[in-house]
């Protein structure tokens, strides 16, 4: 897990216009979305692989499986269709939109912190296809893969006045256009859909509001 520092972020949604501002406590997040070897406990030619058709819901369990796994105090309370997040619980969990973005911006302030071919895999260089994690150069922080590859699940609603449950997924992914894969673009998935360019990353501590 990557340490990385407080923040400000303003966060921009393209179908409203709309635009707000969130401060980002440090907190820690992993450098590279979780692999397949490390969702399905099996090493193969393959486990390099971002983990991929994971539903959010999977992805909330995962979280909890792998704070139990190392000792810790699961983040995530489920109970029926309804999730709740113990904010003062030490283990993993899902990167808020504004976290990500923050995270994702490195302190850099333009659509990438990058030169698109050289940090992400996407349409224009993927091979219709997804990539072992880490295979492009990082952003100022260490940190792999947060465009192109695959989408990020964030913990987020996208709009739950028109959309409800939808959660937001940030990043871009390998079958994406170049104008997808920017820090500032958001996508809306259900949180049951389990799709072939979606994925997820861990993230740690924090204190979001």
């Amino acid at each position: 897990m990557a340490a990385l520092p407080p923040g400000t972020v303003t966060l921009s949604d393209r179908r409203t216009q709309r635009k707000w501002t969130v401060e980002v406590a440090a907190f820690e997040l992993a450098p590279v979305p979780v692999t397949r070897a490390q969702y399905t406990g099996v090493s193969d030619v393959e486990g390099r692989l971002p983990a991929v058709e994971v539903s959010w819901w999977d992805a909330v369990r995962f979280c909890n499986a792998q704070s139990e796994r190392d000792g810790l105090p699961p983040v995530y309370r489920i109970e029926g269709a309804t999730v709740h997040w113990d904010r003062s619980a030490p283990g993993y969990r899902l990167p808020t939109e504004a976290e990500w973005e923050h995270a994702c911006r490195a302190g850099t302030t333009g659509p990438r912190y990058g030169n698109l071919p050289e940090i992400a895999w996407y349409r224009g260089n993927s091979g219709d296809r997804p990539h072992p994690v880490a295979g492009k150069i990082p952003n100022a922080w260490g940190l792999h893969d947060l465009l192109g590859n695959t989408w990020d699940w964030c913990w987020d609603r996208y709009d739950p006045a028109v959309y409800g449950e939808y959660h937001v997924l940030k990043g871009g992914g390998w079958a994406d256009e170049h104008w997808s894969c920017r820090v500032s673009v958001r996508r809306r998935s259900h949180p049951e859909y389990r799709v072939d360019d979606v994925g997820f990353r861990l993230a740690r501590g924090g204190h979001p509001g």
